[in-house]
């Protein structure tokens, strides 16, 4: 299997990589034109397919920085089934936005959401209708260059370095390795708590990091469970082990690894029931989840998902009580590891406040 892979999709990979390498060239040498903006843009990313936690860092940056600056938030709402620029309002939907998008909005109502698969498009969207906009946040937009944004934060997933990666469909890269000199901070996610430092210094050593980068590790807090059905029910996590659960893990994202291990530390049987990444939920899926469920023979058990899979989840019809009551998901937030979070958190505000003076300098020269 291994051989027939190199045969028939390494070729491919080496095309998609040259196609890649010309394309980052002609914007390089402003063949292809990138658009500044007189406003705040800081764009999160990464090189890889698969979750590497775009959205919790997003989330991160909203709870760090929404009491001082108006945020908007700028996607292109992935799967989503409407095309165009979209502003998003509390009757927005996941099939209006997109799954990420939504669950922005649902957690941060007050945060402006907006999705366009035109970022430029969308930037200019946004100013003409939110006048008072102090940032602009670009959620997984590194290959999106025809946006220069002023701050750029690349992601690396801990447990999925890219090192040493091949482009798709070989391997996971969508973009260059070498593209990495674009960002200004590296941030290495799902790491674990007790990472040593030693192999911070190594994965340090090996990014071979340029004067004006920054590199931080972040790992994954894991709040009390929530359920999907009903506001006001939740679930300690400690009761799992403590009531010796069963779990039933259903996931639809990109790398479901790091959400795997957490609950098999937490439970002493975990079935995993799996879906493509952005998965749409059906009566049919609800249905299958509700059989293997109701197969477990212990009366102790559950069912545990994502968020991002809990805003798609929670409106389709599901017609079993038990399943209903027993059904939750898991909220994450992004931690800074080393006691970072203020380091990291006042790199981004002291952009933001350099960019915000720049901008007002240029505006009054031009006046004079």
């Amino acid at each position: 299997m291994k051989i027939l892979k190199v045969i028939f999709l390494y070729p491919i990979s080496l095309i998609y990589g040259f196609v890649i390498n010309i394309r980052n060239t002609m914007f390089d040498l402003n063949i292809f034109k990138s658009k500044s903006f007189d406003i705040p843009v800081i764009s999160i990313g990464n090189l890889t397919v698969g979750g590497t936690g775009k959205t919790p860092t997003t989330e991160f940056l909203i709870r760090s920085l929404k009491g001082n600056y108006k945020i908007a938030i700028l996607s292109r709402g992935y799967k989503r089934k409407t095309k165009g620029f979209i502003l998003s309002d509390n009757n927005s939907t996941v099939e209006d936005i997109g799954d990420e998008s939504f669950q922005i909005k649902q957690k941060f109502p007050n945060i402006i959401v907006a999705v366009d698969e035109k970022r430029v498009n969308g930037i200019i969207q946004l100013q003409k209708l939110e006048k008072d906009i102090d940032i602009i946040i670009l959620d997984d937009a590194f290959q999106h260059r025809k946006v220069t944004p002023g701050y750029s934060i690349l992601l690396l997933d801990y447990t999925q370095p890219f090192l040493e990666d091949a482009f798709l469909p070989y391997g996971r890269l969508r973009d260059s390795i070498k593209e990495k000199y674009r960002a200004n901070t590296i941030l290495v996610t799902k790491a674990t708590k007790d990472v040593k430092p030693i192999e911070m210094r190594i994965m340090a050593t090996n990014l071979e990091l340029k004067p004006y980068q920054t590199l931080y590790f972040s790992t994954i807090d894991y709040g009390n469970l929530k359920s999907v059905y009903s506001k006001e029910k939740y679930l300690e996590l400690d009761s799992i082990k403590e009531n010796n659960l069963t779990v039933v893990l259903v996931s639809g994202i990109g790398n479901y690894a790091p959400m795997l291990s957490y609950c098999k530390g937490l439970s002493n049987e975990v079935i995993h029931i799996k879906f493509p990444d952005h998965h749409e939920y059906t009566k049919k899926d609800i249905l299958n989840i509700t059989n293997k469920f109701k197969n477990i023979e212990s009366l102790n058990k559950i069912i545990v998902t994502t968020e991002k899979d809990a805003v798609k989840i929670k409106d389709v019809i599901c017609e079993n009580e038990n399943v209903r009551n027993n059904f939750f998901y898991c909220p994450i937030e992004m931690l800074i590891l080393n006691n970072e979070n203020d380091d990291f958190t006042k790199q981004i505000s002291d952009y933001i406040k350099k960019d915000k003076e720049q901008h007002r300098f240029l505006v009054s020269k031009r006046q004079y």
